[in-house]
């Protein structure tokens, strides 16, 4: 089965965490599921770096890390994933969507309302335990 290792940002701004949703996708699983962006760590990066430029091809924002926040290992039908997430903040809530179908800002309290891809949700778990 194929492994993939990614890297997902966390991004606070005005006390709300943006939150993504993915577009159809080949992997049936993950379609208009929300998400917390990122992508894949390419040959000779770190995962900070890996991160911050996923943003920018992404969204087209920039993002300061705060922290590392937690490691997601979860088993797709078709892939095994490992996520790298990190607590992120950012200068601005003007995002452009280069890759994704919608986003929405939400308070803590409320990320449990969303649809969320199965790998992301032991992250909402761990956020809303405060």
């Amino acid at each position: 089965m194929k492994e993939i290792e990614v890297v997902a940002a966390i991004i606070k701004y005005d006390n709300k965490i943006l939150c993504t949703q993915r577009d159809v996708s080949k992997n049936e699983e993950v379609s208009f599921k929300w998400e917390f962006p990122g992508g894949k760590i390419e040959a000779g990066e770190t995962q900070e770096e890996a991160l911050i430029r996923e943003i920018k091809e992404e969204l087209n924002l920039q993002i300061n890390i705060e922290r590392y926040f937690m490691e997601v290992n979860y088993t797709y039908p078709s892939f095994k994933l490992k996520m790298h997430t990190y607590l992120c903040n950012t200068q601005t809530d003007n995002i452009e969507l280069l890759v994704h179908k919608d986003y929405i800002w939400l308070k803590c309290s409320k990320l449990n309302t969303l649809d969320w891809a199965p790998a992301d949700k032991p992250i909402i778990d761990k956020l809303m335990e405060g």
